[in-house]
C-alpha cells in the first residue's frame, strides 16, 4: 500500500492569437479576424471511492494538461485544452511545495467527488483583431498564449476506518483482524510481519465496518525505532481505538502505556478518541492464570477491558459486538454534532389591556 507520494504537475499552455485578414469580394481592404487562442487545460485532484491507494500515481513522476488550440481565421476561437483530472482515494490530504521544507494545504478531500484545482492553465492569446485601432487598421500582431502552472504536489492518504488495532509486534494483530474480518494477512511468529496497514470489513445486522491493522508500535517509535510512526496517519481519523495487549507479557500495563504515549507524542488528542483494551492468547495457561490480577491493572486505564484468543476465538464475538456498538455511539454522536436540533421560540402573544 502506498498512502504518500510526492509529483510534479503543469497545466496545459494557451493557444497563441491569430494574425489573420479577411479576403471578401467587394470589401475593400478587408480587415483583421484573427482568433483566440484557447486556454490551457487546468490539473485538478478527484477523490473516488474506486482508488485505495496512491501507488499508481507513484509510478507517474509528471502530470501534464492539454495546451490550448491556435486561434485562426473568421475569428476562430481555439479549441480549449482538455482538464486532467488525477484519481485519489477518499481520505487524501493534497497539500504544495511552497519552499524548503514548507507545505501549503490545498485541501483535505473527505468526501467522494470533492476536487481541488492544483494547477490553472494558462490564457489563451488574443487575435489581431483586438489590436485594431483608428491609427493601426491592418495589425499585424496578435498575443502569445500564457504558460500554465507548474508545481510540486504532495498527496497523503488518511484513511477513513470505523476501528484501528494498534499494538506492539507479535501481540496477534494481524490474527485477530483475520479472526473479525474477511482480511487475510501476514501472520508470522516474528516481530514487524505487517510492514503496511491493512484493512478488513466487519458485517454487521445494519451496516458494514471498516477495521484496519497498524504495524507493530514500540517505545521510541517517535524517534524512529522499529518501522517510526510515519503509518500512525492512517489513525488520526478512526473513530474507535482498539489497544492490543500480547497477555504472555510480564509487563503488559507498561506495554499500554507506551503504546499511548507514543500516540500522544504523535497526536495529543487521540487520547480523547473513543477506545478499548484487548488482551490476547487468553487461551496460554500462563495467560488465564493471571487473569484477575491483569485486569485490575488495566481497569486503571478507564477503558472496556476484553479477554480473547484469536486462535481460538474464544472472547472475539463479545468484543466485536462491543466495538460495533462504540462505533455506532460515535456516529450517532457526530450526527447530532452535525445537524444539532432546532429550538423554535414561540412568543406568546401579547396581552390587551383593559
Amino acid at each position: 500500500m502506498r498512502d504518500k507520494v510526492s509529483f510534479t504537475v503543469r497545466s496545459g499552455t494557451g493557444g497563441d492569437g491569430s494574425v489573420s485578414f479577411r479576403r471578401e469580394k467587394y470589401v475593400a481592404h478587408g480587415g483583421p479576424d484573427g482568433g483566440d487562442g484557447g486556454d490551457g487545460g487546468d490539473v485538478i485532484v478527484v477523490a473516488t471511492e474506486s482508488v485505495q491507494d496512491l501507488m499508481l500515481i507513484e509510478q507517474k513522476r509528471v502530470f501534464m494538461a492539454e495546451s490550448g488550440d491556435r486561434g485562426s481565421k473568421w475569428r476562430g476561437h481555439g479549441r480549449r485544452g482538455e482538464n486532467l483530472g488525477i484519481l485519489v482515494p477518499v481520505g487524501t490530504v493534497v497539500s504544495s511545495k511552497v519552499s524548503a521544507g514548507e507545505k501549503e494545504l490545498l485541501s483535505d478531500l473527505t468526501m467522494p467527488g470533492q476536487k481541488v484545482l492544483v494547477a490553472r492553465g494558462g490564457k489563451g492569446g488574443l487575435g489581431n483583431t483586438h489590436f485594431a485601432t483608428a491609427v493601426n487598421q491592418t495589425p499585424e500582431i496578435a498575443g502569445e498564449g500564457r504558460p500554465g502552472e507548474e508545481s510540486q504536489i504532495t498527496l497523503e492518504l488518511k484513511s477513513i476506518t470505523d476501528m484501528c488495532i494498534i499494538g506492539c509486534p507479535n501481540s496477534g494483530k494481524s490474527a485477530l483482524l483475520s479472526a473479525v474480518s474477511g482480511a487475510k494477512p501476514k501472520v508470522a511468529d516474528y516481530p514487524f510481519t505487517t510492514r503496511q496497514p491493512v484493512f478488513g470489513v466487519i458485517q454487521g445486522s445494519r451496516q458494514d465496518f471498516v477495521v484496519a491493522e497498524i504495524p507493530g508500535l514500540i517505545v521510541g517509535a517517535h524517534n524512529g525505532k522499529g518501522l517510526g510512526y510515519d503509518f500512525l496517519r492512517h489513525v488520526e481519523r478512526t473513530k474507535l481505538l482498539i489497544y492490543l495487549l500480547d497477555g504472555i507479557s510480564s509487563g503488559i500495563g507498561d506495554d499500554l502505556i507506551g503504546l499511548v504515549e507514543e500516540l500522544s507524542l504523535y497526536k495529543a488528542d487521540l487520547r480523547l478518541k473513543q477506545k478499548v483494551v484487548v488482551v490476547n492468547k487468553v487461551d496460554v495457561p500462563q495467560v488465564r492464570s493471571r487473569f484477575i490480577d491483569i485486569k485490575q491493572e488495566l481497569n486503571l486505564f478507564g477503558a472496556p477491558v476484553f479477554f480473547i484468543s484469536a486462535v481460538t476465538m474464544e472472547g472475539v464475538l463479545e468484543f466485536t459486538s462491543r466495538a460495533i456498538e462504540l462505533v455506532e455511539r460515535v456516529n450517532q454522536e457526530k450526527e447530532i454534532t452535525l445537524h444539532p436540533e432546532v429550538v423554535v421560540f414561540r412568543p406568546e402573544p401579547r396581552r390587551q389591556k383593559r
